[in-house]
């Protein structure tokens, strides 16, 4: 997975608050509460992971651009169902 520039920066954004957790959570499960401390790594994994794999703001943008156009200027390709319509409007 190749970065870019604002990439790498919300990556570090993400670790400077994900680090200190799991910090906290390895004490946790060292001090005996298991339970706290792997609910806690897991959240600061979240925190790396969900921006990076599921959260991509420029995927994001797209899809809200796209579907604020309207439908003969969107880039996707039409339907089944939309491709049967036009063939029979051009039909009439």
């Amino acid at each position: 997975m190749r970065l870019g520039v604002m990439d790498m920066i919300g990556l570090a954004a993400s670790l400077v608050f994900a680090l200190p957790l799991a910090n906290y959570a390895v004490i946790r499960l060292l001090a005996g509460e298991v339970a706290l401390g792997v609910g806690l790594l897991v959240v600061a994994a979240a925190m790396v992971v969900l921006p990076q794999y599921f959260l991509d703001p420029a995927r994001i943008a797209r899809e809200l651009l796209s579907s604020l156009l309207p439908r003969q200027l969107r880039s996707d390709p039409p339907s089944e169902g939309e491709q049967s319509d036009r063939i029979e409007d051009a039909e009439r």
